[in-house]
């Protein structure tokens, strides 16, 4: 038996003229991700992406699992090829859905036939199957309304195709499609959520990680890596940057009032995330910000934390609770991760009582006894890089 795996589009198909871009971008995304499997063929008809194993022993069961992170992808299906005659359809869906069939009591056959010379019609296929099944399997019988097993049978213009019922895909649309972002990744819940959610719609991610040695440690770093590997599952390979920021920490413990350190040092992340951004290619930054969460995010502090960037700054959790932000974290995997207890940057020189509602001009009058030109010259000039991918 001849196994492949169906995709169906979803938002994809809504594009109008520009549909075939987001296909392109789709079938490539999916060709990256499933490469180190194996030799696929991955073919786009009658808004159904074919991806066809074309070497023996591909391990169809990891593709599947892989297929249904790709975004773009709203349902997918392992399905068996059958020959377009009814008596192969009726032993194919037989044979390929015999474990299923075998241990369970109820079921029900759907039928589409794209091709209109198929001489039989989609209810006259699904009523030969399902009288066929049920010789097979006296176990059986049909509930139309709430069965076990969905039997789908699909004759198109390549051949038939049976499959048990599809399963959700990641949805969205392909990365790559609505153009290239900085996340500024921590080791918490919320910026692995925020990065998942821009990919989700077409962002292609850079990371940039802040890191404060000796107050940090290599552990909370590799935390962060292990965090994009689990993001990079949907969103694809990236670029993580780490930025030295202890000296600039220093700088503002010493020579600025306690009240502002953490909205000098989110604006000074701001400034050296968008110099890589620009020279990444990025259009925009994302943080994992959520109003009012924190001191460091009500509305007024964002405001003049925005003020030092000059690229939009997306915010996708920003209206999110923490319960919302947390289930999208263990939905995607990351949420065990950011729970280990090694601290970031962001915990280092916590004031004891911020400032929640702070007025410009006295931020920037207490950020001024800083040289901030130096200072972020040096930590970009010393930042470094490393490559991040899900699989190998």
């Amino acid at each position: 038996m001849k196994e492949i795996i169906l995709i169906k589009l979803g938002e994809i198909v809504l594009k109008g003229l520009n549909r075939q871009s987001f296909e392109f971008a789709l079938i490539r995304n999916l060709r990256r991700r499933l490469e180190p499997l194996g030799k696929f063929d991955i073919r786009e008809a009658q808004s159904t992406i074919y991806v066809e194993p074309l070497e023996d022993g591909i391990d169809l069961e990891a593709a599947a699992e892989r297929v249904g992170k790709v975004f773009g992808v709203i349902a997918f299906s392992r399905a068996c090829m059958a020959e377009k005659n009814m008596d192969s359809i009726l032993k194919t869906a037989a044979d390929y859905l015999r474990d299923q069939l075998s241990t369970i009591s109820s079921f029900k056959v759907e039928s589409k036939r794209s091709d209109k010379h198929f001489p039989l019609k989609s209810p006259e296929i699904s009523a030969a199957v399902g009288e066929y099944l049920l010789q097979q399997f006296p176990n059986l019988h049909v509930d139309v309304h709430n069965p076990d097993l969905e039997v789908r049978v699909e004759v198109r213009d390549f051949g038939a195709y049976i499959h048990g019922k599809a399963l959700p895909g990641a949805g969205g649309i392909p990365v790559g499609t609505g153009g290239k972002a900085a996340i500024l990744i921590s080791g918490g819940i919320d910026s692995p959520v925020a990065a998942w959610q821009m990919a989700r719609r077409g962002l292609e991610l850079t990371a940039v990680h802040f890191a404060s040695p000796p107050y940090t440690s290599e552990r909370a770093e590799q935390k962060v890596v292990d965090l994009l590997q689990k993001v990079s599952e949907y969103a694809g390979r990236m670029f993580m940057f780490t930025v030295p920021f202890t000296r600039i920490q220093e700088e503002i413990r010493d020579k600025c009032p306690e009240e502002y350190f953490t909205l000098i040092m989110r604006r000074f992340m701001m400034r050296a995330a968008e110099r890589i951004a620009r020279k990444e290619g990025c259009s925009a930054l994302i943080t994992g910000e959520s109003l009012g969460q924190v001191a460091s995010q009500t509305l007024q502090a964002i405001v003049c934390t925005d003020a030092a960037a000059m690229m939009p700054v997306f915010r996708p959790l920003i209206g999110t609770d923490k319960s919302e932000i947390v289930a999208m974290a263990r939905k995607i995997d990351t949420y065990d991760l950011s729970i280990q207890p090694y601290e970031d940057c962001c915990t280092v020189f916590t004031p004891k009582h911020p400032r929640t509602r702070p007025e410009m001009e006295k931020l920037l009058e207490a950020e001024s006894a800083l040289d901030s030109e130096a200072l972020l010259e040096d930590c970009v000039n010393r930042t470094t890089f490393r490559k991040i991918t899900a699989y190998r």
